[in-house]
């Protein structure tokens, strides 16, 4: 491939690559991103291509390994174009008869498309599926449509157009104002405006700037930025390269988690790939611009995250925060100006670019521009990556995308923001997602995570969770955090466990102040949150836990029990056959029974009791009713078949 040394000959590049794809043929579009490969999305893939030329289709169907599609719980996912048919849960034997059925025969596999739980409908077009139909993809929909370690892939959707227009027909003082004017705020956690954090760079008066992107993604169930990273790579350097134009930058850092395997694979090709293609490197595009990106593989430390943590890290040392008293974009890495903005965010700047950034405000609320991608996990029926414009209510994103609360149960809890973020109740269920309003409900918007609590979860334990967590990855440089979060952690321990006094909540919220305001950096600032907002919508558990001993969700293992109630114990021996501890005595027509001194309180009998049933009980802070004695332990069943 020969370089392309200017917009004309990218253009003529593009229509080349358009000129040679017929929209008409057959694609396969097959899910690849981690969480399909792990659930087997390559052996399909092996199998796609063997049927293909069993078939005898040849080169009359495409097959293309796209990034990840966001409703990961279905995957491996096939979209089969210019249909836009949808399969899910897709297995090798599944493979022929696709290839005979739909490719062939122009005929949907209907036990394959996607089946409406509420309507028992079937739904064969992607976007008609409600996981999809509720959200608004601008950045996230490319990936599905493009193989990541495919530049012409890339280019076919109209790649590498923000950067040309940027350094050939703007100024960096346009592109600056451009970004200023959209008020792209950082997706990473804080929610910074990113073009104010830009400018402070290219004011500050050292010549050699840096900008980085942060793709050490540390928050527990959250993966949006490996997902961008991995199926659209292009995307990120793009946004990288013109936000270093705008700031006079000409080197650049992508800093991931080593974790992240194929994101790393992913965005080496694509580095190689636009070098040789004169879109990264020395001249590019013919416009005298040079800029280069490094690769940084992070050790998995949670604290570097943080935007100095991580600097300390790049310049090869312990990655600990230090303090702001100037900040990064004009004294960070090596002790120049740095722009340090998260995968997403990068990922926004060429849309802005190429559409405008009145475009671009006319999306999301006054205050939170734009679209933000999602991690929704935990109690929910639809798991998944979702893109919602900002405003979006929790409610619509919970319900309408992501399907309510499996299994009947009533929803109780949103936790948004990561481990440092909150946790917000039913009665703020139409809350709209910004950033100013998740902060104002006592949370955060953090960099995307969503974790989904039903009305099983103790929210005293979810404190203590996130404590642990956060405790565990404190740097120890600082002792409001090192010690502070040490304490609480101590606390939040005891009160589940049932060792719980008076005033350990009010310590507790002595505490979380001292953090608050003398913590070294944002880990520890903001590591009260999930107390302090557990605590503001769910004091009544926390009480209970300390003066009564029990748990209201009944979930503490210190404080429940298990019961066989004999009224409805119908001596099936199932509980006395699981247990694994022998704690259940009983037998053919006798009434079981649990040995408390024994009994381990793992819950085997109460999850194996049929539920038509129902006999074993799972109690908190009643007594257990006292063992009913032998002679009455008989179940009659002649007489009550008589």
């Amino acid at each position: 491939m020969s370089r392309i040394n200017s917009p004309a000959e990218l253009e003529e590049f593009r229509k080349g690559i358009l000129s040679k794809r017929d929209p008409n043929k057959p694609c396969i579009t097959l899910c690849s991103g981690s969480a399909c490969n792990a659930s087997g999305s390559l052996e399909v893939a092996a199998a796609i291509q063997e049927e293909i030329q069993k078939q005898g289709l040849g080169d009359a169907v495409d097959l293309r390994q796209t990034g990840c599609h966001g409703y990961c719980e279905r995957g491996p996912i096939v979209v089969i174009h210019p249909e836009e048919i949808c399969y899910f849960n897709i297995e090798p034997k599944d493979v022929p008869e696709i290839i005979s059925e739909t490719i062939k025969g122009k005929k949907v596999v209907e036990r394959l498309v996607y089946t409406d739980p509420t309507t028992n409908e079937k739904i064969i077009h992607e976007s008609d599926i409600p996981f999809y139909k509720h959200q608004t993809r601008i950045v996230f929909g490319s990936n599905s449509k493009i193989d990541p370690k495919s530049i012409e892939d890339y280019l076919a959707i109209g790649g590498y157009a923000a950067l040309a227009k940027s350094l050939t027909a703007m100024s960096a003082d346009q592109v600056l104002g451009e970004v200023k004017k959209a008020n792209l705020r950082g997706r990473g956690g804080g929610g910074f405006p990113a073009g104010t954090k830009w400018e402070g760079s290219r004011n500050a008066p050292e010549p050699i700037k840096y900008v980085i992107v942060n793709a050490d993604e540390g928050d527990p169930g959250a993966y949006m930025d490996r997902s961008l990273l991995e199926g659209n790579p292009h995307a990120i350097l793009e946004g990288l390269t013109i936000g270093a134009y705008a700031i006079g930058a000409h080197e650049g850092y992508i800093y991931v988690r080593q974790e992240y395997p194929l994101a790393v694979a992913n965005v080496h090709k694509a580095i190689r790939d636009a070098e040789e293609h004169g879109l990264l490197g020395k001249n590019i595009l013919g416009s005298g611009f040079d800029f280069k990106v490094i690769v940084h593989q992070g050790a998995g430390a949670f604290v570097c995250g943080e935007s100095t943590a991580l600097m300390t890290a790049l310049e090869g040392r312990a990655g600990e925060p230090r303090p702001k008293y100037v900040r990064s974009n004009v004294v960070g890495l090596w002790g120049r100006p740095s722009v340090l903005n998260n995968v997403e965010t990068w990922a926004n700047v060429p849309l802005i670019i190429n559409k405008g950034a009145d475009w671009f405000t006319q999306i999301g609320t006054e205050s939170s521009k734009g679209t933000k991608i999602f991690s929704l996990v935990g109690k929910i029926t639809n798991t998944g990556l979702v893109e919602v414009p900002m405003g979006t209510p929790l409610r619509d994103i919970i319900f309408k995308i992501g399907g309510g609360i499996p299994g009947g149960k009533k929803f109780k809890a949103v936790q948004t923001g990561g481990p440092s973020g909150g946790c917000i109740p039913e009665d703020q269920l139409d809350l709209p997602v910004g950033f100013d309003e998740l902060t104002a409900a006592g949370s955060m918007m953090g960099s995307g995570g969503m974790i989904v609590m039903d009305e099983d979860t103790c929210m005293v334990d979810v404190a203590r969770y996130f404590m642990d967590f956060l405790t565990d990855e404190s740097c120890g440089k600082c002792v409001p955090c090192r010690e502070g979060m040490r304490q609480m952690l101590k606390l939040l321990t005891n009160i589940t466990q049932g060792k719980g006094k008076e005033g350990d909540i009010e310590l507790l919220e002595q505490l979380s102040e001292t953090a608050i305001e003398a913590a070294l950096c944002a880990l520890g600032k903001s590591s009260p949150n999930p107390f302090l907002s557990t605590l503001k919508y769910f004091r009544d558990e926390y009480e209970a836990h300390v003066k009564d001993k029990r748990c209201p969700a009944l979930s503490c293992k210190e404080l429940i029990a298990f019961h066989i109630d004999p009224a409805k114990c119908q001596a099936c021996m199932i509980c006395l056959k699981k247990c694994p501890t022998s704690a259940i005595t009983g037998g053919k027509n006798l009434i079981s029974i649990i040995d408390q001194e024994k009994c381990t309180k793992c819950g085997t009998c109460f999850e194996v009791c049929p539920p038509k049933f129902g006999a074993v009980r799972k109690i908190s802070g009643e007594p257990v009713p006292p063992p009913i004695p032998e002679e009455a332990r008989t179940i009659v069943r002649e007489s009550k078949q008589k």
